[in-house]
């Protein structure tokens, strides 16, 4: 993504609800047509669902065309948001997250949720935890009126950093809740779902611009997969609750449960970033996006991780699609908080 003017979807303006049908005819399929996920289990390779793998790389490649990666040559330029970003996202967030769901699931909650739920839906929030969000973050930058180069930059690097600090930011957060996890199973899961996608997204980006010139790519090639992000999120969505019926229908409160300190956690770490542009003086076209990429998630890539690490009918799993129930609502909510306080900066 460059200078193109980017604005929130009606699809993406009303995911939360797209979410909710998708539960409820998951739900539905799971529990009067149990062929259907019985089926779907069989395609496994190294507990890896093959059909939820080819939805999630149909999620995450387009997203990986839009991020000009050649912008990272900038890096230099006005690196103080960037510090910000890189300190929000790698060593605040994910342990904010660890301490927040920690406090919630095993003490505020603990006559609701068995300990044995309360560690799976922790290592589902530190998955969260530990993935920054990427293409949402440009539909977030344009609607606070952020910096378009500057937000490129900053999703780069971070997109980079995925590829090196996950892994290990997760295995020791999971380590502290006594959550085993192969370690050759979590890396196999980030080239599955960050490298290979990552990789043809920039080839394809590359031979594109070569052949038809960055206008075409910016302006015919790219809007082809407006919706098939979406589509593709949507049927993973429904194969994952088809999974996830009977744990849904017989603790439905845990939705709600599940989405409180994630909700806090989001907004935490977006006034982290946010008030700390404001005290080293950053412009608010650069605050403004610094916090909104600390705040959302790469949903997709913690949702993918859980489905490998633990199974699609996990509680695990389970939380990591909460963090998609609740996304957007918080995030339009701290898009309005950002553009309400634009006089302080």
């Amino acid at each position: 993504m460059s200078d193109k003017k980017y604005g929130i979807g009606f699809f993406e303006k009303y995911l939360t609800v797209w979410v909710i049908l998708c539960m409820v005819i998951g739900i539905l399929i799971g529990r009067y047509i149990s062929e259907i996920p019985a089926l779907l289990s069989k395609f496994e390779y190294y507990k890896v669902s093959i059909p939820i793998a080819i939805l999630i790389w149909i999620m995450i490649y387009p997203m990986m065309m839009k991020v000009n990666f050649q912008s990272i040559k900038d890096v230099g330029k006005n690196p103080k948001g960037l510090y910000v970003t890189w300190i929000t996202n790698w060593l605040i967030k994910p342990f904010t997250m660890y301490g927040i769901a920690a406090l919630f699931f095993f003490e505020i909650f603990k006559r609701f949720i068995t300990p044995e739920l309360a560690t799976d839906y922790l290592a589902g929030a530190v998955l969260l935890g530990a993935a920054p969000c990427t293409a949402m973050v440009f539909v977030w930058s344009h609607l606070t009126k952020g910096n378009p180069g500057y937000t490129v930059v900053q999703v780069a690097t971070n997109d980079l950093i995925i590829l090196v600090a996950f892994v290990p930011i997760v295995k020791f957060l999971l380590g502290l809740s006594n959550v085993i996890v192969p370690l050759e199973t979590l890396i196999l899961s980030v080239v599955l779902f960050v490298v290979i996608p990552l990789t043809a997204g920039i080839l394809t980006r590359i031979l594109v611009i070569k052949h038809k010139g960055y206008p075409y790519f910016k302006d015919k090639f790219i809007p082809k997969f407006n919706n098939i992000t979406i589509l593709g999120l949507l049927l993973t969505l429904i194969i994952i609750f088809s999974f996830q019926g009977e744990v849904i229908i017989n603790n439905p409160f845990h939705i709600l449960l599940i989405a409180i300190p994630l909700t806090l956690q989001t907004s935490l770490i977006f006034f982290i970033a946010y008030i700390a542009c404001k005290m080293i003086k950053l412009p608010h076209n650069i605050a403004a996006p610094a916090g909104m990429i600390g705040a959302s998630n790469f949903f997709e890539l913690a949702v993918a991780v859980a489905i490998a690490l633990f199974g699609a009918a996990s509680p695990v799993a389970l939380t990591t699609i909460v963090g998609v129930l609740v996304e957007v609502p918080i995030m339009l909510t701290l898009v309005k908080i950002a553009n309400k306080t634009k006089h302080w900066f």
